[in-house]
């Protein structure tokens, strides 16, 4: 799915229209596909009733369309118009049986609140994605009379929100205190980048794309390279996993982590690459804290290291370096510390000529920013995992900074250093030098809990050491990281309890959804 601005998108449908695919066609294709999408989700079944808000704009033509399609079906249609006069489309619903009642007639919303009351179903086409706030009115009005409404419903109405929940800025995710929480989003042709931010995201529900017709070559189309990705995406990503393979087919991760301070960061990390399929993995730590995890990790095989009080000391290179040749993939980083002896180990490390493809992560990122010309020393492209207070440290640039545009800054640094950029937080970024941004659609307080990073870094060693490229890795790993951390929160039924360890539990059938 492809992350598109207002302005983007504007552009994509006016060369469309100008190449022969006309505004009219895609409202068609676009209600088309709302009325597949509703069919979808609940069956094809006659008798129930639909409720369509229907502004000015665009999306209230796509509502006009998709409520035609189900008043055909047989089902109880009505249509609430706001600013909107009886045209094509309206026209088209009354001779299918539909029923239309403007707002200028229902002075006191009384008709609002019956229509809302009975429906199954209740399409959001009020605003589009080119509004801005604060809303006018008669607008705001009509929406804080149906959430009212809404509110007071034991089994109010399924609510899908047409391209967008009216009321938000598509831009920047801003929304107005009246939007309507909906249940699905189904936008048109690519996600609009502001139902990825905050507060927008919580009123977007599930997000769906429906195809509206581009063609393919449009320029403003393929020249757009960010995109969202979909189990579908993800799954493309996984490698097969053949009947007759063996752990050599899929790969041999090699961890470098932990400290006296930061066991559990080894632990999580070797672990998680295990369960996103990697066919060995070996972790090199301090030897302090093999007697500690091995009993808990006996699928490892170890590499005890050289170490000052508990930390990776410079002289344990050698031994990592001894051990690479047999390694697809290197990560290194959870759990390290930031002393100066664990610094001149990774100096020293980067030195070796053929260092397989790798993963930077946590201490292992702030340690890179002290050595100069760190970019050139890494393999490329290597995949680094900033947070944002990482970021900081490896740019210069202030958290503020940072957050304000994380597409913009990941995708700039990504290009610049010439490796690939996971900025973790709220809708992850992972971006490519070569331009492609994906941003992951999830936030949630379920993953900001200590040691989550340490199973996303393990999950993308783990699939690069089974062959799958580092942009790639980088996308399926945050995206599956992500997905585990909600499936975790299903069970613990609260983001506070969500433990890092709970992810990996959940890995697995993250897993089988994406392969099912």
């Amino acid at each position: 799915m492809k992350l598109v601005s207002v302005s983007e998108m504007k552009a994509i449908e006016q060369q469309a229209d100008a190449s022969g695919l006309s505004y009219a066609q895609m409202m068609e294709n676009a209600g088309r596909g709302l009325a597949e999408m509703i069919y979808d989700l609940i069956g094809d079944e006659s008798g129930k009733e639909i409720f369509g808000l229907v502004g000015s704009g665009n999306n209230g033509g796509d509502t006009l369309v998709a409520l035609a399609h189900f008043a055909r079906a047989g089902w109880r249609t009505r249509a609430y118009c706001i600013k909107r006069k009886t045209d094509e489309l309206a026209q088209r619903l009354l001779e299918a049986g539909g029923e239309i009642i403007s707002a200028e007639e229902d002075d006191e919303f009384i008709a609002l609140a019956t229509f809302i009351e009975s429906a199954d179903i209740l399409l959001d086409g009020l605003l589009g994605t080119g509004i801005k706030l604060p809303l006018k009115p008669e607008m705001a009005s009509v929406l804080s009379v149906a959430r009212s409404s809404l509110n007071t419903l034991d089994n109010p109405p399924f609510i899908l929100a047409v391209d967008c929940p009216s009321g938000v800025d598509c831009d920047t995710g801003a929304a107005a205190d009246e939007c309507l929480a909906a249940d699905l989003t189904v936008t048109m042709a690519a996600v609009k980048q502001g139902l990825l931010r905050l507060p927008a995201f919580d009123l977007v529900g599930e997000l769906e794309v429906v195809d509206i017709g581009l063609p393919d070559n449009l320029p403003a189309w393929t020249k757009i390279t960010r995109t969202v990705p979909d189990p579908g995406r993800v799954a493309a990503i996984l490698p097969p996993r053949p009947a007759d393979a063996h752990k050599g087919t899929f790969g041999a991760a090699l961890i470098v982590a932990g400290s006296v301070s930061y066991t559990g960061a080894a632990y999580l990390s070797a672990k998680a690459a295990y369960r996103v399929g990697a066919g060995l993995v070996t972790l090199a730590l301090p030897e302090p804290l093999y007697p500690a995890l091995a009993g808990h990790l006996p699928e490892v095989t170890w590499i005890p290291l050289p170490h000052e009080n508990g930390f990776i000391a410079r002289a344990g290179a050698l031994a990592v370096t001894q051990n690479l040749s047999r390694a697809t993939a290197l990560l290194i980083g959870p759990g390290f510390g930031l002393e100066e002896t664990t610094k001149d180990f990774l100096a020293k490390l980067l030195e070796t000529p053929k260092v397989p493809p790798l993963v930077v992560d946590a201490d292992g990122l702030k340690l890179l920013a002290q050595i100069p010309g760190w970019q050139a020393k890494l393999p490329a492209p290597a995949v680094l995992t900033p947070h944002p207070g990482e970021m900081s440290v490896l740019t210069g640039l202030s958290k503020d900074e940072i957050q304000s545009d994380r597409e913009a800054i990941a995708g700039k640094f990504a290009k610049q250093w010439g490796h690939v950029v996971v900025l973790k937080g709220a809708f992850t970024v992972a971006a490519a030098p070569d331009g492609r941004i994906a941003v992951l659609p999830f936030a949630s307080a379920a993953l900001a809990r200590a040691g989550t990073g340490d199973v996303l870094a393990g999950l993308i060693v783990g699939l690069r050491a089974q062959g799958v490229g580092a942009y790639e890795a980088a996308l399926a790993g945050a995206w599956i990281h992500a997905r585990a951390g909600l499936a975790a929160l299903e069970v613990a039924g609260s983001a506070a309890s969500v433990l890092a360890g709970d992810l990996l539990d959940c890995v697995g059938d993250v897993m089988a959804e994406l392969n099912g």
